[in-house]
């Protein structure tokens, strides 16, 4: 009869070790562990302590947070990352570079204009006509726009006469309409003259064959000239 009968400190013991065994054998009941940390039973739920709190896996790292177990992570929100106040040298606005401007310069203003010996002088002379003055004056007004720097004036004759005789001739015509332009306020230092005789025809070799005659004194009118180039700029108004 004494070999039946327990202690009480044996009973404790005994109902100790089987409270052990019942969790032990809900534990391997249920599964390792699910894909996010947690031990779950059969039915795919998280196996729970007596006090509600999900079970852990304790070989696997920190499980992802669910809302059934740990809704106070879950619920948390993110706090944004406030992003730096810019410096007061990021809020100006970069330095603009001067730029290198070149001035436009105008190019220089150059006229020519071709008149008629025969018009400003009578034939074989080199004292203006009335008709020769009107002409300079005519040419004066047309150069008002223009601020001049140089005024060239060549003269030319027809080839009758000797090479010097007609470059003597070429070089009085010139200085009379320089004499004339000084004389109606252009800068006599601006003024220049040249004078070519027969070297430079316009006519063609052959074109106005004879000897002196009216008609081929007519025929080589274009011979006899003053071309007068004028350089400069034009005025801005």
């Amino acid at each position: 009869m004494m070999n039946h009968i327990l202690t009480m400190k044996q009973l404790s013991v005994a109902l100790s070790c089987a409270v052990t065994l019942g969790i032990a054998a809900d534990a391997a009941r249920a599964q390792a562990t699910s894909d996010l940390g947690y031990v779950t039973n059969t039915g795919n739920s998280v196996t729970r302590s007596g006090f509600g709190l999900c079970w852990r896996a304790g070989s696997r790292p920190d499980p992802m947070s669910i809302g059934e177990c740990e809704p106070e992570i879950v619920a948390a929100p993110i706090a944004a990352v406030a992003a730096p106040e810019p410096k007061a040298a990021e809020l100006a606005p970069p330095p603009v570079a001067a730029a290198d401007v070149t001035p436009i310069v105008a190019p220089p203003v150059i006229e020519r204009v071709t008149l008629d010996a025969d018009a400003l002088f009578d034939f074989d002379r080199s004292e203006l006509r009335p008709a020769g003055r009107t002409a300079l004056d005519g040419f004066a007004d047309s150069m008002k726009g223009i601020d001049a720097e140089m005024i060239m004036a060549v003269g030319h004759t027809d080839r009758f006469g000797s090479g010097a005789y007609n470059q003597h001739l070429s070089e009085l015509r010139v200085e009379a309409v320089k004499t004339y332009l000084v004389g109606i306020g252009i800068a006599a230092n601006r003024v220049h003259t040249e004078g070519k005789g027969e070297t430079e025809p316009v006519t063609k070799t052959g074109q106005c064959e004879g000897s002196m005659s009216a008609g081929v004194i007519a025929c080589l009118q274009p011979d006899r000239r003053v071309v007068v180039e004028v350089m400069g700029n034009r005025k801005t108004k």
